[in-house]
């Protein structure tokens, strides 16, 4: 069976000409993915096998991660990797503390209502700053918003692929 792989980045251009990578961040623990010595698989997008790499240094730069790999010091060795993914294999979870989650873990989710109303799927998540925001699909209509709050978000059931919301005032 094929490890499964999660995204943590996509490299979406060279940086200097040192062989540095701008990478847009996908991972909750951009802290952790891109500290020196983690190891990272760089995935071209026209299917080509993994390159395992290792993280040499990264530092965060206008909404990006500007890493530098170990095994590459030139942007002509780099340049090729432009719209590659960044992935770990899914055995390097970062062990969560109980009520958190990985994104891949919420994504698909079904979310009812503490009243027993059926609202959608968790399509996927903003992290615009304060607090994450779900996006949830409907059967019909517009995307629903669910902040994700004490308030709002009571139970998380990732084993069930279930959410339970309460609707505040305003939410729909």
């Amino acid at each position: 069976m094929p490890q499964t792989m999660l995204n943590v980045g996509k490299i979406v251009n060279t940086h200097g000409i040192k062989g540095e990578i701008k990478v847009l961040s996908h991972t909750d623990f951009p802290e952790v993915r891109f500290a020196k010595g983690s190891e990272l698989l760089i995935v071209p997008p026209d299917g080509k096998a993994p390159l395992p790499v290792t993280v040499q240094s990264s530092r965060f730069h206008k909404n990006m991660y500007i890493v530098k790999l170990e095994e590459y010091d030139n942007i002509n060795d780099v340049e090729k990797f432009k719209g590659s993914m960044l992935k770990v294999n899914g055995e390097d979870l970062v062990e969560l503390p109980e009520d958190e989650f990985y994104f891949h873990e919420i994504i698909g989710c079904h979310v009812m209502t503490d009243e027993g109303q059926e609202l959608g799927v968790i399509t996927e998540i903003l992290t615009p700053g304060a607090n994450d925001v779900w996006v949830v699909k409907p059967k019909e209509g517009k995307s629903i918003l669910i902040p994700y709050i004490d308030d709002v978000v009571l139970d998380v059931n990732v084993k069930d692929r279930k959410v339970v919301v309460h609707l505040m005032e305003g939410l729909l």
